[in-house]
């Protein structure tokens, strides 16, 4: 599945720009 290579378990994600717009979406996404 596409959301395999994706996989964050374990690792730290840091998001830029997660005060609106995609980058808002993907924070919560990965929360």
């Amino acid at each position: 599945m596409i959301l395999d290579l994706f996989q964050l378990t374990g690792r730290t994600a840091l998001v830029t720009g997660a005060r609106r717009g995609l980058g808002q979406g993907i924070a919560v996404g990965l929360a």
